[in-house]
């Protein structure tokens, strides 16, 4: 490989609160190395590289660079953009790899989650395979906390800390309002994996305090329990606050929110989901007769850098100067890992695993993270997830009383090749 190649940042998927982050880490640590030659973006991920769409990052102000671990969201631009596999689009593969021919890129950092790895993967193993001298390593990024080989996802502490909090706001508003507003549903974020509504268990540090019920995706739901659950919390307490995630399925596997047909799908194929916290107040309101009332945090759970975990924004920007740190001394088809030495006190260490195995596997809440109801979570959840929302992580406040977010200035790469199609 010729000395100082250049090297690419593209970010893939939901954006969270530490994305841009595990960018920095990227930047800085390549930066710090003086091995690597340009550093550049691509706009909206693996999109910005088919269509050659680049910006030049070493181009940028430091203190832009730096302001990254306060700003929420992807700041290079994400995409929801699934590439089929070699056998069915070979094309669109070796467009990347002429992409990076033609601007000497010969380092591929990509943040994102499965997807994203098993990209990374296929373009890695396509390089090997025409000669072209490629690194390719993932940054992991999710809320969903869902990746194989990993203890935690970077993303995850900040999305925690934010719902167990918004549980406790929420839960005070029921508590003071309990005779008129008997019920309310909090709905979060969570596909297949219930991580996230999990960790509203770090709000009810007393037996009164919300949440009362909590149901994830892992664990089969059905109606006439969840009844029986609603009216057993409502006799001890005279009210009732539910967490759930938006992944909720039944006993045969069949999300309760609705099914394809209604919703559609996302580019990656994945069932759009949302509407479970109404389907439970609607069930609530005729089964048990009382007022019941929903939450839904929407994005704002993935980007509240006002409440992000200092934990988590220091991690995320771990894994991504590991990244840097493993392309050059030699790895190659990895994601970098964080590795839970310890709980109390709380250490956290990086390593890697392989691409394929990170993109074909997937991460659940464990049976022992469940309680034997299936309505709530156990004390080895909360001292699972307890540690990664600790710390506040500082932001920038304006003359305005708000947060200041960097944007970047964007000088463009020329472009070398036919426009894609």
């Amino acid at each position: 490989m010729a000395a100082k190649a250049n090297a690419v940042v593209a970010q893939s998927g939901g954006p969270t609160a530490v994305i841009n982050s595990s960018a920095c880490g990227v930047i800085q640590e390549a930066v710090k190395s003086g091995r690597i030659g340009k550093i550049f973006g691509a706009t909206n991920g693996i999109l910005g590289i088919l269509k050659e769409e680049l910006f030049d990052i070493t181009a940028e102000k430091p203190e832009t660079v730096e302001a990254l671990k306060r700003t929420p969201a992807a700041a290079t631009g994400s995409c929801r953009y699934k590439l089929k596999s070699l056998d069915q689009n070979r094309a669109d593969y070796e467009r990347i790899l002429d992409v990076f021919r033609a601007h000497d890129i010969h380092y591929f950092f990509y943040c994102g989650g499965n997807d994203s790895m098993d990209t990374a993967d296929k373009v890695n193993k396509l390089a090997a395979e025409t000669g072209y001298e490629l690194v390719c390593m993932g940054v992991p990024k999710t809320i969903d906390n869902d990746l194989a080989c990993t203890d935690h996802c970077p993303g995850y502490g900040s999305v925690a800390k934010y719902v167990a909090t918004s549980a406790m706001n929420a839960g005070k508003d029921t508590e003071a309002l309990y005779t008129t507003d008997t019920c309310t549903i909090l709905e979060v974020m969570g596909r297949n994996a219930g991580w996230i509504v999990a960790a509203t268990g770090l709000a009810r540090r007393e037996p009164q305090d919300a949440p009362h019920l909590i149901y994830l995706p892992e664990s089969a739901f059905t109606f006439e329990q969840f009844i029986l659950d609603v009216k057993e919390v409502l006799k001890e307490f005279g009210r009732v606050f539910i967490a759930v995630g938006e992944g909720l399925k039944d006993k045969d596997g069949k999300y309760i929110t609705a099914d394809a047909g209604q919703f559609g799908k996302d580019s990656f194929g994945h069932a759009q989901l949302g509407g479970v916290a109404e389907v439970l107040k609607a069930v609530i309101e005729k089964e048990v007769g009382i007022k019941a009332r929903f939450n839904k945090l929407g994005t704002n759970q993935r980007s509240a850098m006002h409440f992000a975990s200092l934990t988590d924004v220091n991690e995320a920007y771990m894994v991504g100067q590991a990244a840097v740190q493993a392309a050059l001394s030699g790895e190659n088809g990895k994601m970098v890992t964080l590795v839970r030495e310890s709980n109390s006190p709380y250490k956290c260490s990086t390593g890697l695993a392989l691409l394929s195995d990170v993109a074909n596997g997937e991460s659940k809440v464990p049976r022992k993270y469940i309680n034997a109801k299936g309505n709530g979570v156990t004390q080895a959840m909360l001292d699972y997830v307890r540690p990664l929302v600790q710390g506040q992580a500082p932001i920038t406040i304006g003359s305005d009383g708000l947060p200041v977010y960097m944007r970047f200035e964007r000088k463009h790469v020329t472009k070398k090749l036919p426009k894609y199609m």
